[in-house]
């Protein structure tokens, strides 16, 4: 079964062509959409343009036999790959204020989707998917009851395709094909997140109902004092006007100026004090995170960095590493930045990996068993 993948995130589209026995996509491509994927004009566009590519490329669309798309949010409804009909459609229009960065970009997509090639079928995979092994301590909120059981309060998590599969190649790195090392995975990028993984299963995660939980990122605050947002709210700030300012205004953009990271690594370099806040307060959360995930687990085996930052960017992995030397961790770290590795010692435990984020193959596969 040939499946293309759509992936719509907060600010790219990525795309890719899988077989079913091939782990290298026939096609792959990125689009940017910016720092924020719902200020981008002309979505859908670049959908017709992609498709178009993958003609030139030598895929002809009718050899499509599924299209795979991700969406960050699935709620308590969606906790397996889903087949999309119009039923589905209006329940994930119903989940896009619990993701208003990510989940009304990826109903957009899936739509331009149907309507270009109606004829295959759609499956949905969700991020907050490999979450739902998180214990009651894992996804509880410390709020009264009537506001946990009325309102649905709970901590769902995200970013579980891409840990998903870095904790699987972390066990092929570590030891053998199939292991379940005790991990504590760093998805860096745009939008952050570290997890607690044993025996496979997500134990802990640092995004809570919504992805705004947290780290620091690049247009999203990450977790603030919630003292902070009541005083914004009885000094005259409206609701609306506090969503786009957490969501849209804050992080790395609202210390620095701007949400990527090469930039404000190559600012830092050049003398810029803003960038260096900026990536400073990046670091020192990211190691509060990951400090506090390994609390989860019985011991630590590795931290894994993924997503586009924790790829990347080797001095933020360096500085991060250095910050956790209290758990165990240590470098200098080998440099790499272009296949799955581990980037300390052989047999240093607790090791440091570093591993190329596939959601494309987590989200083929998944639409394979949803197609039976």
């Amino acid at each position: 079964m040939r499946v293309l993948v759509l992936n719509a995130g907060s600010s790219t589209l990525k795309a890719s062509v899988l077989d079913a026995d091939g782990h290298e996509p026939l096609f792959a491509t990125t689009l940017e959409w910016g720092a924020d994927a719902t200020r981008a004009a002309g979505r859908r566009d670049d959908l017709g343009r992609l498709l178009e590519h993958l003609v030139v490329e030598g895929i002809p669309i009718g050899s499509i036999d599924a299209v795979g798309h991700r969406v960050v949010h699935g709620g308590t409804r969606f906790t397996a790959p889903t087949i999309v009909d119009p039923a589905t459609i209006a329940e994930l229009d119903a989940l896009g204020d619990l993701a208003p960065l990510h989940n009304p970009v990826a109903v957009d997509t899936i739509r331009a989707a149907l309507d270009a090639l109606p004829d295959v079928p759609h499956v949905a995979a969700f991020d907050t998917a490999f979450h739902a092994t998180l214990p009651p301590a894992g996804y509880r909120y410390p709020l009264p009851e009537t506001w946990v059981v009325e309102h649905g309060l709970r901590r769902f998590g995200f970013h579980g395709l891409s840990v998903e599969w870095a904790a699987r190649r972390a066990g092929d790195l570590l030891t053998t094909p199939g292991s379940s090392p005790n991990l504590v995975v760093a998805h860096l990028g745009s939008g952050c997140s570290v997890t607690a993984v044993a025996d496979g299963r997500s134990v802990w995660t640092s995004m809570g109902m919504t992805p705004l939980e947290g780290l620091v990122m690049g247009t999203r605050s990450g977790s603030v004092d919630p003292g902070v947002l009541l005083r914004l709210l009885r000094e005259g700030v409206s609701v609306d006007d506090l969503a786009e300012g957490l969501e849209h205004d804050s992080g790395l953009l609202a210390v620095a100026g701007s949400a990527d990271m090469r930039e404000l690594l190559e600012a830092e370099a050049a003398g810029d004090e803003r960038a260096a806040l900026a990536i400073e307060l990046f670091v020192r959360r990211a190691s509060e995170v990951a400090a506090a995930a390994a609390t989860a687990l019985e011991g630590l085996d590795a931290l894994v960095f993924t997503g586009g930052i924790g790829e990347h960017a080797a001095p933020v992995r360096t500085r991060i590493v250095a910050r956790l030397r209290v758990i165990g961790l240590r470098g200098p770290l080998v440099p790499s930045d272009d296949d799955d590795a581990i980037l300390t010692p052989a047999g240093q435990r607790p090791a440091v990996l570093r591993v190329t984020s596939r959601e494309d193959l987590v989200i083929a596969a998944a639409a394979r068993g949803a197609l039976g």
